[in-house]
């Protein structure tokens, strides 16, 4: 079925896109003249309070609450100390930059899938099981080794997609991304290549454990430990290289305290990486970027940039790099080629790079003119970010509703990607544009907590102050053989279905699935893939767990935006909705 991107522009307070696959909504966005977000704008801010407790400063930019500026996040440049002190900060955090680079593509070629091995190691369990005692002849090269190859590798934790990639995002939930996490790391028995000894195959580990009780230690401490697997997925590149840069500007300024080198009353140049929620005001950051189409540009980047951690073929990435060489990048900015520009000529990225330098060039002129707080840039309309974020060659036709809307979406795309900007095409029949492709009436599933799944089973999704709860039902599905085939089926529907529900409801925070049990390891193998080949495209950083023993999937979402639920709700003052 042909994809189209859908623009519904025909009122003024509300615009909302969609993207079809036919008839099937895929991504929804939305965006009310009373609530517009803050991420992405550029602000003339002034230091209110410097917090020593927190190492933070609260900032006064013009929004509703004072924003909260992290000291990582602030740029040397604004230190208030010697100079020559200002230039070493620069040059060490270059150092770290240029070392980082040189390290990635070694660790690279260094990774292999745990998953992979895992699922090897649980086929050779279940056969020794089968085999009634008898152990088969140990194969040269088997799965056996992985246990000790795992161990040896060092576990390296990189996200596979990224919310397009600028130092800007890596203060986009700080506090909610777990530091360090090792990607699908496998653990096993180390082997001593001077005992000679050969370790047991795990199901005759098990039994011999198993008739030995009295041997085992009572000392809860030496049980075994559960592995740590975790896979992050999805996002963009611009919260890869925010977080990147995170890390890497922590070691150069210990030295120093928010205190001693910020002052009260000082200006800054601050970009919005997190929306205001709640209590809470908005996270900001000194560290701009500007996304373009096919490339981002950090203006204040000292030495960064890139290709895209998405773009992992190794001739791709070299042609990648020839491109940027050939920008004429200058010193103290930094420019990172999105994964959009992969299929590009030079031409083309060319073309988007002097777009986003003469953006910047008038940041500088509106900056130098402005009295703080004052908006300086505004990241763009719905309309823009989706056509520049979402839109991409496989959607055959933007439909567009409202003729303000059909002026601004062509003439964005007619700077964007001038070829395509035919695909655009201005709705104007009788029946409304979302009408016309069944959309309206998923819309009002999407309030629903209970969503039905082709096969007769169902999906329930709770979310709780502290989590999104997801329960997996098989309901009325009962075309299967027996009741393990009826739990994988349904389970394998349900991860799909799932994955669309918390893109589209934009579902954020810790998310436990309960999957319908399932007795073979394979099974849930099986499961665990779907679930993270349906969320690998997500526009949100995911992390994904395995499943436990208790049936039980954790993975957490990084927030974009307010929830469906939280847009579209307000808490009643009287019951609190409780009735």
């Amino acid at each position: 079925m042909a994809r189209r991107m859908l623009i519904d522009a025909s009122h003024p307070e509300e615009t909302r896109v969609v993207v079809v696959d036919g008839t099937r909504l895929e991504e929804f966005d939305f965006e009310t003249a009373t609530r517009k977000p803050l991420k992405g704008n550029i602000y003339l801010a002034k230091v209110i309070r410097i917090e020593p407790s927190l190492q933070a400063a609260f900032v006064e930019y013009g929004g509703n609450r004072h924003g909260f500026l992290a000291f990582s996040e602030i740029h040397p440049d604004y230190y208030q100390i010697p100079v020559a002190d200002r230039e070493r900060l620069i040059a060490e955090q270059q150092r770290l930059h240029a070392e980082a680079e040189d390290d990635e593509p070694r660790g690279r070629r260094n990774r292999v899938d745990r998953t992979d091995i895992e699922e090897v190691r649980e086929d050779n369990r279940e056969a020794a099981a089968a085999a009634e005692g008898q152990m088969p002849a140990p194969v040269e090269g088997s799965s056996e080794a992985a246990p000790a190859e795992a161990s040896a590798e060092t576990p390296v934790a990189e996200a596979a997609a990224e919310p397009e990639t600028a130092p800007v995002e890596a203060a986009a939930e700080p506090q909610a991304q777990p530091a360090e996490i090792p990607v699908e790391r496998v653990e096993g028995p180390a082997v001593d290549a001077d005992s000679g000894e050969t370790p047991l195959p795990a199901a005759e580990a098990e039994a011999t454990a198993s008739e030995t009780p009295a041997e085992a230690s009572s000392d809860p401490a030496d049980a075994p430990q559960p592995e740590v697997t975790v896979e992050t997925l999805g996002g963009d590149e611009v919260v890869e290289e925010r977080e990147t840069r995170e890390r890497r500007r922590r070691n150069p300024i210990r030295q120093y305290k928010i205190q001693e080198v910020i002052k009260r009353r000082q200006i800054l140049l601050v970009q919005v990486v997190k929306e205001e929620r709640g209590n809470k005001g908005a996270a900001l950051t000194t560290y701009l970027s500007l996304a373009g189409r096919y490339c981002v540009l950090m203006p204040n980047a000292g030495r960064g940039g890139g290709i895209s951690r998405k773009i992992s073929n190794p001739s791709d990435r070299k042609r990648m790099k020839e491109i940027l060489s050939e920008l004429d990048v200058p010193q103290g900015q930094g420019v990172i080629l999105r994964t959009a520009g992969l299929e590009r000529s030079n031409i083309d990225i060319k073309r988007d790079y002097e777009y986003l330098s003469r953006l910047w060039d008038s940041i500088r002129e509106i900056t130098m003119r402005s009295t703080a707080p004052a908006l300086i840039y505004e990241e763009g309309d719905l309309i823009k970010r989706s056509l520049r974020d979402v839109y991409d060659t496989d959607i055959a036709q933007v439909l567009v509703e409202g003729e303000a809307g059909f002026q601004a979406a062509t003439e964005f795309m007619r700077q964007l990607v001038p070829h395509q900007a035919s695909k655009v095409e201005l709705y104007k029949e009788p029946i409304p544009l979302f009408h016309r492709y069944q959309v309206e009436n998923q819309f009002d599933a999407m309030h629903s907590p209970t969503v039905q799944l082709r096969s007769g089973g169902y999906i329930v999704i709770n979310p709780t102050e502290a989590l999104v709860a997801i329960d997996v039902n098989s309901g009325r599905s009962t075309k299967e053989r027996n009741i393990e085939e009826t739990a994988l089926r349904t389970n394998i529907e349900a991860a799909e279905e799932i994955a669309r529900q918390v893109r589209l409801r934009d579902l954020a925070g810790l998310i436990v699935i309960d999957f319908i049990d399932m007795e073979e390891t394979r099974h849930q193998r099986q499961v665990e893939h779907k679930v993270k080949d349906a969320m690998r495209n997500d526009r949100a950083r995911i992390q994904i767990g395995r499943i436990s023993a208790f049936g039980l999937l954790e993975m957490s979402r990084q927030r974009l935006r307010p929830s469906l639920l939280e847009h579209s709700t307000e808490t009643c003052p009287h019951c609190a909705g409780t009735g």
